[in-house]
């Protein structure tokens, strides 16, 4: 039985070996290029292109008998072999270190055991196929429990999706391992604040710059597609030219508050990743004195997070993932909070599931937009494919004017500066709901 591997894992990695083979299915050819991830040595140095083609593909298959490539491992292959059978091994057979035919994937109940493996894979694979196996290895193994142990917490390979499964535990997480937990969740913060930051606070602080309007401009702060509209009255036909006898240009935003941000977030269980970026974009625009920034959370009830916006690990831990969904409620206590609709942008991130009024929940973004809100729907925040989601609520929303897509951390600072802007919005292709 041939050995599968998650396709994230691969999609990390290069090969063009596998690709080689005509007979090949798409799924196979690709795991073959998570194999060709590992910084392990070559067995034989002087291998043939054939002799490293079919190591891999044994790699892949998991030397079964009917894989067919009649090759053996020996050295640091066996040792990359082990790891990946516990992980991917058939369902049935011998328990994982009896590397006979016929083995079964398991890395054991005791912690030991999976700190071994989760060493292992640290060592042969690079870090982004390390997350992805141990992403698999707690939904496929169910380790999760295993999270609970402060040496298991201390060994992991930290990412956005191992906060996600920390922040479900954490109603079940002792004191021992809270600690341990914290400090795991506050260096992926830190790393994403990292990443996020800089370009975030530059593209917003432009946006809230063009969106102060002044009507004597210097020639480089001319809005000239504004400028030009609003002289259309004195276009010269004979000279073919607009004469412009009103100038309109940007300003430069002053340090007071410009525009009231709302981010509206559905902690539902499969918004883990969504929940984490939101999260860390919500401080850094609090940081920000132009922008006055509240969080809220939500399932079937509404929890207010913005006094803890000044840490993100705090408004992580306040979170709680899973449970039911209702939008309507979560979007009338985000109405009931904006005071200035026309300088207001509200960001609901949901995949829509709605269990609460679904005529009501439209009818309140309906008002909201009337009365001059900026509304911004996305159906994840995450660096993951299109989610699955409410295909006619979003239909639903899309014909209010709203349209509901998909948003990568990496776009979502030009979501909102063409938000603030009352631009567009820089919908991906693939992503947007039609």
């Amino acid at each position: 039985m041939t050995r599968t591997t998650d396709p994230a894992a691969t999609d990390a990695a290069t090969t063009d070996a596998a690709t080689t083979d005509a007979t090949a299915t798409d799924a196979t050819a690709t795991d073959v290029t998570a194999i060709d991830a590992t910084t392990a040595e070559r067995t034989v140095a002087e291998a043939t292109p054939g002799d490293e083609r079919l190591r891999r593909w044994r790699l892949v298959l998991g030397g079964e008998s009917a894989d067919g490539t009649g090759c053996s491992l020996a050295g640091t292959d066996v040792a990359i072999d082990g790891a990946l059978t516990a992980l991917y091994g058939n369902s049935g057979g011998r328990p994982a270190g009896d590397r006979s035919r016929g083995r079964s994937a398991g890395l054991g109940a005791s912690a030991p055991s999976v700190a071994r493996w989760l060493g292992d894979i640290r060592t042969y694979f690079p870090s982004s196929v390390v997350q992805v196996m141990q992403r698999d290895a707690i939904d496929r193994l169910g380790l999760s429990t295993l999270l609970l142990e402060p040496e298991m917490l201390e060994a992991v390979e930290a990412d956005v999706h191992l906060v996600g499964t920390l922040l479900s535990l954490n109603k079940a997480m002792p004191e021992t391992t809270k600690e341990t937990a914290r400090a795991v969740v506050r260096k992926v913060v830190d790393d994403l604040e990292k990443q996020l930051a800089t370009r975030t606070r530059s593209t917003l602080t432009g946006a809230l710059d063009r969106s102060a309007k002044i009507n004597r401009p210097r020639h480089r702060d001319i809005d000239w597609d504004r400028t030009i509209r609003a002289n259309l009255k004195n276009y010269l036909p004979e000279f073919n030219t607009v004469v412009p006898e009103r100038l309109i240009g940007y300003g430069r935003a002053s340090q007071s508050v410009k525009k009231d941000v709302v981010l509206c977030i559905d902690q539902s269980g499969s918004m883990a990743a969504s929940v984490v970026y939101a999260s860390v974009f919500g401080a850094v625009l609090a940081s920000m004195r132009s922008i006055a920034t509240r969080l809220v959370v939500f399932d079937t009830a509404v929890v207010d997070l913005t006094d803890q916006l000044d840490d993100p690990v705090d408004v992580l831990f306040g979170t709680q993932l899973g449970g039911g969904t209702d939008i309507n409620r979560a979007l009338a206590y985000c109405q009931s909070q904006i005071t200035r609709p026309a300088d207001t942008v509200v960001v609901l991130i949901s995949d829509l599931y709605e269990g609460g009024i679904r005529d009501e929940m439209l009818k309140r973004v309906a008002a909201m937009k009337a009365s001059g809100v900026q509304f911004v729907a996305l159906l994840a925040l995450s660096d993951e494919g299109t989610p699955a989601y409410d295909r006619e609520h979003a239909a639903a929303l899309s014909a209010l004017g709203a349209p509901a897509f998909a948003c990568t951390p990496d776009l979502f600072p030009d979501v909102m500066a063409a938000a603030i802007e009352k631009r567009p919005l820089p919908i991906p292709d693939m992503a947007a709901h039609q």
